[in-house]
């Protein structure tokens, strides 16, 4: 059966549909939300709730208008992890439309979209690799060995990397969300005038931690003076990045693969690409970064890990519930 997936997303503040075949892209939808939510410094799950539930019809009346919902045969959503109040808008719709159309129904894991969409757009299957996974949600170390047979080689024990940009942007009197803004100073600064903490600088220890990062910038700043804006984000930035790329590479030698993916809204960031790229290059490593379209939250890569899994003969079961702690292992 061809395999013509429509998928929702509304993990977050992010209202996203869209629908892929064989061929590719479909249709795609985002409304974003990150105007509503700047004024509170960040997400804010009751309005992001409410917007989700104004977006969605208008949202999917488009996507309609460019793949009338006869051709589509699987209908999939993000089940978690997530806000749940977010979430049950999008699941609880597409489980609805599933069941309007009889047709199968798959419930993904948002971070299994993540994991997967460097692959996006290949006719090959995903191969083992080792998935860096980088949002302002999550931060963790993935062994992928094929779709739905993943491995946890290390996680944040605190704040995640794109959570710690937020907070040390909101120290420095910067605009929500953080990491774009602290990327763009950064290209202005010196990255080695401050000296700040690495994080479990050993390579046997895979997980991470950026909460003492964050706390150095804290307690450093009171003693700055003049212009320093742009060198303490090129210097934070770079504290964050060495960190990432150092364990992603670690953990490949440590499971034997040969190939890095590096997903989610992090990944957006533009001297973890650069850095990640030179490492792959001087370590012999193939690399796939996702494109940055999508990188941030979106439907595409959902209907991605949707139409891998329908194509293996998997179904969720319509009684199963949003989970807005679902573990991807």
């Amino acid at each position: 059966m061809s395999a013509v997936v429509l998928a929702i997303e509304t993990s977050c503040d992010e209202t996203a549909i869209a629908v892929l075949g064989d061929d590719g892209l479909l249709a795609s939808e985002i409304a974003s939300q990150t105007a509503l939510h700047q004024k509170y410094g960040g997400v804010v799950p009751e309005v992001a709730s409410r917007n989700h539930l104004i977006k969605i019809q208008p949202l999917l009346t488009r996507v309609l208008e460019r793949c009338p919902l006869e051709q589509v045969n699987c209908v999939s959503a993000t089940r978690g992890p997530g806000l749940l109040t977010s979430l049950l808008v999008g699941y609880s719709a597409a489980k609805g439309l599933a069941i309007g159309l009889d047709k199968p129904f798959i419930g993904i894991n948002h971070l299994e979209g993540h994991l997967l969409s460097p692959f996006f757009g290949e006719s090959a299957c995903p191969r083992p690799s080792v998935g860096l996974i980088v949002s302002g949600g999550h931060t963790l170390l993935v062994r992928c060995l094929g779709v739905g047979a993943y491995r946890l080689l290390g996680r944040t024990l605190d704040d995640a990397a794109g959570e710690a940009f937020d907070k040390v942007a909101k120290l420095l009197g910067l605009p929500y969300p953080g990491g774009p803004v602290i990327d763009r100073l950064a290209k202005q600064g010196d990255p080695a005038r401050y000296e700040l903490p690495r994080s479990m600088p050993g390579n046997a220890n895979l997980d991470f931690s950026f909460s003492g990062l964050k706390t150095a910038v804290r307690y450093l700043l009171p003693k700055l003076t003049g212009d320093f804006l742009a060198d303490l984000c090129a210097s934070f930035q770079e504290a964050v990045v060495d960190v990432l790329v150092r364990k992603t590479v670690a953990a490949t030698k440590q499971v034997g693969v040969d190939l890095i993916t590096v997903s989610g809204g992090v990944s957006c960031n533009s001297r973890l690409r650069k850095k990640m790229i030179e490492a792959a290059q001087r370590t012999g490593l193939a690399l796939k970064l996702a494109n940055p379209v999508l990188s941030t939250d979106n439907a595409a890569m959902i209907a991605y890990a949707a139409q891998q899994r329908f194509n293996r003969g998997y179904r969720s079961d319509l009684a199963e519930d949003a989970d807005p702690n679902l573990r991807l292992v």
